[in-house]
């Protein structure tokens, strides 16, 4: 009888190299980290970009007013105002000139027609003279004539005419042409007389 052979033993399995696979998994985490850095890394300089771009827009399009002005740019409006108000001064002090001229033109005026008006007056007054001291001898010499002759001429005569000169007359003498005159004349002229007489004052 034969020995029975001993059973075949099954060999262990052989261990898993985890010592290799460990790397793998390491190394993949190491490349998501650094994946990861780089892309955070990025999007920072993206936003520090986006924020430096919309820093400068904002600062061309809205100023601040306590930003400190060029003094080159602070000089230049200066002078640009300060030639404005020169330029308004020059204009004011023109303006004033022409009106002084002006007012002494219109003083110099007033005077001279001021003088002129003296001598009208004069003139007047001399007219008035010479007329008046005429009327007064054509008067005298109406008185004189007959009253027949009179009351003829004083007959051709314009109503208000012929009443200015017996207005003037002595009463009789008046009365005595006035008595040759046609009556309807004579009554027309006595109306006028009338007339001027009522509005003449009482005292």
């Amino acid at each position: 009888m034969k020995a029975a052979k001993p059973a075949a033993t099954k060999a262990p399995p052989k261990p898993v190299a985890r010592g290799k696979a460990a790397p793998v998994r390491s190394g993949g985490r190491v490349l998501v980290i650094l994946a990861v850095i780089l892309a955070a890394g990025g999007a920072l300089r993206l936003g520090v970009g986006v924020g430096s771009a919309m820093a400068n827009n904002a600062r061309e399009a809205d100023v601040p007013l306590n930003c400190p002005v060029p003094p080159a740019a602070l000089a230049s409006a200066l002078s640009a105002r300060e030639a404005q108000v020169k330029a308004k001064e020059d204009a004011v002090a023109q303006r004033l000139s022409a009106l002084n001229l002006a007012d002494e033109a219109i003083t110099k005026r007033l005077e001279e027609l001021k003088l002129a008006e003296e001598e009208l007056k004069q003139t007047i007054a001399i007219a008035d003279g010479a007329s008046e001291k005429d009327l007064t001898q054509l008067t005298a010499v109406y008185e004189a004539m007959k009253p027949a002759d009179a009351a003829a001429l004083f007959q051709t005569m314009a109503p208000e005419f012929a009443a200015g000169f017996l207005g003037r007359m002595q009463a009789p003498a008046a009365a005595a042409i006035m008595t040759g005159m046609d009556p309807a004349k004579a009554y027309e002229v006595s109306v006028l007389l009338a007339g001027r007489n009522a509005n003449a004052p009482k005292n």
